[in-house]
C-alpha cells in the first residue's frame, strides 16, 4: 500500500504561502484611508506617530522607527556593516523615564508593504502580523512595549537573508541588546512568533542573553536541516523555502516611507549573490556540512534556561515535529507547551464559527500570565499546567513534562525486501514496493509518545519510507508518523517525527517499509530490490489511565486529518508485540 500521509495534502501548493506562518490581512485593514485628507504620518527615532495620526497604528500605540547595527559587524557580502530596522510600538500617554517591558520579535515578515507580498496598503506603518497579540493581551494597557526587528535582507534592514545562520543569530543577539538598553525598557525582554519568528526565538533562547527572560515559540522548526531535507533526500520545501523568502527580501516598499528604510529594503535587489548564495546553500545534502551544523536549533539548545512556552501540532504538515524531543531535552529551563494533533496554527486561531483551532480556550490569558511571570515578576493567579496535551483521541491531559513514559523498549521486527520504484504497489521479482511488520493487538490502551526511531540493516541502494500505522481490528489504519531517508548497503537509523498517539485497545501497530512514492519529498528511485534485515523499533510508551485531564476539545484538524488518511489494509501475521506500558504485561 505505502501511501506517504503527506501524499493526501497538497502541501506544494499551499507551501510558498503556507510555512511562512501568515495571517490573511483583511482587506479593510490592508486598504485603509485617514478620514481627512491629509498624508499618514511617517515616524522616525524622533517623531512618535499615533493612531490618530496613523490608523496603520495600534490604537493606544505610539509609533517609532529606529536602526542600529547588528552584532557580527558585517553582512558577508561587500564588507559593509549590517544595519537592523526596527519598528517600536510604546503605549500611548507612557512618561518621559517610565520604562516598561519589552515583547520583541525578529524576522522576515514585518516589511511595510506586507509579510511575504504587496497587500495593498494606502500608506506606510507597521506591521499588523501581532495584531491579534496586541489585542489578545492588551499589550499596551497592560504595561508592554511590542518592537518588530527586521532581519537581515528583509523589510528596512541591510545585509544577505541568512535563513537562521550565523548572521540572523547576531541579528537576533542584536536586536535583544538593543530592546533592553533603550530608556523607555526596563531591560526585561520577551520573544514572540509563530513559524519563522518562532525560529527566532529559538535562537533567541540559545544566545543565553541575560535580557532574555521568556520565549513563546509556536510551531517553530527545531533544526533548521529537517524542514529541508530528510536525512539527505530533498523536500520539496527546499526549493520553495529559498524561492519564497526571496521573493519576501525583494518587496517593494511604500511611497511615503522614509529614504533610510526604502534604501536599505533594496539590498537584495542590490546584490543579487545574496539570494543566489541562499538558494544554492539550501540545497547542500550533508547535514554534518558547518552551513547546516550552525542551524542544529536543538543541538545548540544544550544548557540553555530561558523560560519557553512552545506549541506543536503532532499532524503537522509544515514546520514538522523533528527535532522537538532534542531541543526539549537539551533546554535547562522552565518548559510550558501546548501539544497535539493540529496543523500550522496559532494558539488563538479559531475557525468561521469560533471553534478554537487547537482546541482549548485561554490562549491568551495563559501568555499573558506567563510574560507578566518572568518580565514583570508577578505571581500567576491561575495555576496552569507545565504542559497540556492532547492525544490522537482528542482528549487534554496536563503533564510536568513533555514526554513522559512509563518505558522505553526496543522490538525486533524481522526482515523484508521491497522494490524501490516509487509505486504503484505491484509485485516485481518476488517483491512489491513496501512490506509490513504486524503487532500483536495491544491488550489496553497504550500511547506511544515521544521520538520513536528505527535501525534496519539494508542491502541495496536506493531511498526509504518508514510509516507507523494504527490498525483497529476491522483493518481500518491510519499512519501517524514518518520518516524518510537516501540509503546505502549497511546499518541505518532514523529518528521518526515525534508523536503523542494512542493505540486503542484491540488496535494492532504496522510498521511499514518501503519505496517513497508520493509525498514532499523529491526522490529518484533507484529501481533496485532493497532487502531489509535485523530491522528494529525503539518505542516510548505511556499508560493513559494515569492521565490527569485538563480543560480543551477536539482540534479541528484531527478529523480532518483522519478522514484524508484513513485506508484499509488486511492484518498479517503479528511479529513482535508493542511495549506494555507500567506494570502491565
Amino acid at each position: 500500500m505505502h501511501s506517504s500521509r503527506a501524499a493526501v495534502t497538497t502541501v506544494s501548493a499551499l507551501a510558498a504561502v503556507a510555512l511562512t506562518g501568515a495571517v490573511a490581512v483583511p482587506v479593510a485593514t490592508a486598504t485603509a484611508q485617514k478620514a481627512s485628507d491629509e498624508p499618514a504620518a511617517v515616524a522616525t527615532a524622533d517623531r512618535p506617530v499615533t493612531h490618530a495620526e496613523n490608523d496603520r497604528v495600534p490604537e493606544g500605540a505610539v509609533w517609532t522607527q529606529h536602526y542600529f547595527p547588528s552584532s557580527d559587524g558585517s553582512d558577508g557580502s561587500d564588507g559593509s556593516d549590517v544595519e537592523l530596522h526596527a519598528d517600536v510600538l510604546l503605549p500611548e500617554g507612557l512618561e518621559k523615564g517610565e520604562q516598561v517591558p519589552v515583547i520583541l520579535s525578529a524576522g522576515s515578515y514585518f516589511g511595510h508593504s506586507g509579510e511575504i507580498s504587496e497587500e495593498g496598503h494606502a500608506h506606510t506603518g507597521p506591521s499588523d502580523r501581532f495584531g491579534d497579540l496586541v489585542e489578545g493581551i492588551d499589550l499596551f494597557d497592560r504595561g508592554y512595549a511590542l518592537v518588530l526587528v527586521d532581519t537581515r535582507g528583509y523589510g528596512g534592514s541591510t545585509g544577505c537573508i541568512d535563513f537562521a545562520g550565523p548572521g540572523e543569530q547576531a541579528d537576533v543577539a542584536a536586536a535583544i541588546d538593543w530592546a533592553a538598553d533603550q530608556s523607555w525598557s526596563t531591560g526585561a525582554v520577551g520573544m514572540y512568533g509563530k513559524s519563522y519568528d518562532a525560529v527566532t526565538g529559538l535562537i533567541g533562547n540559545n544566545l543565553d542573553q541575560d535580557a532574555l527572560r521568556a520565549v513563546v515559540a509556536q510551531e517553530p522548526i527545531w533544526d533548521m536541516y529537517d524542514r529541508i531535507r530528510s536525512n539527505g533526500l530533498p523536500r520539496q520545501e527546499g526549493i520553495i523555502a529559498p524561492n519564497t523568502y526571496n521573493t519576501i527580501a525583494q518587496l517593494p516598499q511604500l511611497a511615503d516611507d522614509d529614504e533610510r528604510y526604502v534604501k536599505n529594503s533594496r539590498y537584495e535587489l542590490a546584490h543579487p549573490e545574496c539570494l543566489a548564495a541562499n538558494t544554492l546553500n539550501n540545497l547542500k545534502a550533508d547535514p554534518g556540512t558547518s552551513y547546516w551544523q550552525d542551524r542544529d536549533l536543538a543541538r545548540h539548545a544544550k544548557g540553555s534556561d530561558t523560560p519557553l512556552f512552545v506549541t506543536q501540532g503532532f499532524l503537522e504538515w509544515n514546520t514538522r515535529p523533528e527535532g522537538m524531543a532534542e531541543y526539549l531535552a537539551n533546554h535547562d529551563g522552565p518548559q510550558r507547551g501546548w501539544l497535539g494533533p493540529w496543523d500550522h496554527v496559532r494558539g488563538n486561531d479559531r475557525t468561521e464559527d469560533g471553534t478554537p483551532q487547537m482546541g482549548r480556550e485561554g490562549w491568551f490569558e495563559e501568555i499573558g500570565a506567563f510574560y507578566d511571570e518572568h518580565l514583570k515578576d508577578t505571581e500567576p493567579t491561575t495555576a496552569y499546567p507545565a504542559f497540556s496535551i492532547q492525544d490522537s483521541t482528542g482528549a487534554w491531559r496536563a503533564e510536568d513534562t513533555w514526554p513522559a513514559a512509563d518505558r522505553t523498549a526496543r522490538v525486533a521486527l524481522g526482515g523484508g525486501s521491497y522494490v524501490d520504484d516509487g509505486g504503484p504497489d505491484e509485485e516485481q521479482d518476488g517483491a512489491r514496493s513496501s512490506f509490513l511488520r504486524w503487532s500483536e493487538p495491544v491488550a489496553a490502551d497504550t500511547r506511544v509518545v515521544g521520538t520513536p526511531k528505527v535501525a534496519l540493516d539494508v542491502r541495496g541502494t536506493g531511498n526509504v519510507l518508514v510509516e507507523l500505522h494504527d490498525v483497529a481490528p476491522d483493518g481500518t489504519a491510519v499512519p501517524f508518523v514518518e520518516q524518510a531517508a537516501v540509503i546505502d548497503s549497511g546499518r541505518v537509523t532514523l529518528d521518526l517525527e515525534s508523536t503523542d498517539w494512542t493505540l486503542a485497545a484491540g488496535h494492532r501497530l504496522a510498521v511499514e517499509i518501503g519505496s517513497i512514492g508520493s509525498g514532499t519529498w523529491v526522490d529518484t528511485p533507484s529501481g533496485q530490490t532493497i532487502r531489509v534485515r535485523d530491522a528494529r523499533l525503539e518505542l516510548a510508551v505511556d499508560d493513559p489511565a494515569g492521565d490527569a485531564p485538563t480543560e480543551g476539545g477536539r482540534a479541528v484538524w484531527l478529523d480532518s486529518y483522519l478522514a484524508a488518511y484513513t485506508a484499509e489494509l488486511t492484518p498479517g501475521e503479528p511479529s513482535f508485540t508493542v511495549p506494555a506500558p507500567g506494570g502491565r504485561g
